[in-house]
């Protein structure tokens, strides 16, 4: 069953591993390698200095979420809400009636504290058009390492309504963010 859903979820696949965290902590599982698509944007290097958000805003116990807005989940919620892999082993099959992206994170990690608050500002940008979700890869290692061979972290997700989903690992500009959403997700040229 892993291996069809991560064959499916291969097909639109985006990974890479700048700015970010090995995840030591996830289970064993097949690593996932795909090209990234042409509407995806370098992330941004190592050495390279970028003003993301101030310092300040940047949320340290990976709990405040701008009033709900970028919904943490676990495991049960996204059966519920995004994807049941269980029943649907090979083939994705999207349950939202909107895009959504979802930011697996951990509290530990450096670059996932600085993804976490430009979620929030893109949530507040896109609500009602995009949901935002968050998935701490600690507490649901089946759904993040079992199921989507996480390695690195934060990943973040792209589900368009139709279609394939994306993920592209490691820290990225919230421009950058942006042209994904409205490139790949809401399909604007």
């Amino acid at each position: 069953m892993k291996r069809n859903i991560l064959s499916l979820v291969a097909a639109g696949l985006i990974l890479c591993s700048f700015s970010s965290c090995n995840n030591t902590n996830a289970e064993e599982s097949n690593i996932v390698t795909a090209a990234i698509e042409e509407t995806a944007t370098p992330v941004i290097e190592e050495n390279e200095s970028v003003d993301l958000i101030s310092s300040t805003e940047v949320s340290t116990d990976g709990e405040v979420d701008n009033n709900g807005i970028v919904k943490k989940i676990n495991t049960e919620t996204f059966i519920a809400e995004v994807f049941d892999y269980k029943a649907n082993p090979q083939s994705w099959v999207y349950k939202g009636t909107k895009p959504a992206i979802i930011d697996f994170y951990a509290d530990w990690c450096g670059p996932c504290k600085k993804v976490a608050p430009i979620m929030d500002v893109l949530a507040e940008e896109f609500k009602g058009q995009v949901n935002f979700y968050k998935i701490n890869t600690d507490d649901e290692k089946e759904l993040s390492g079992g199921v989507f061979g996480i390695r690195s972290i934060p990943s973040i997700l792209f589900i368009p309504v139709e279609g394939q989903p994306a993920m592209q690992a490691g820290l990225m500009t919230k421009e950058q963010y942006i042209q994904i959403i409205n490139t790949t997700l809401l399909k604007k040229q």
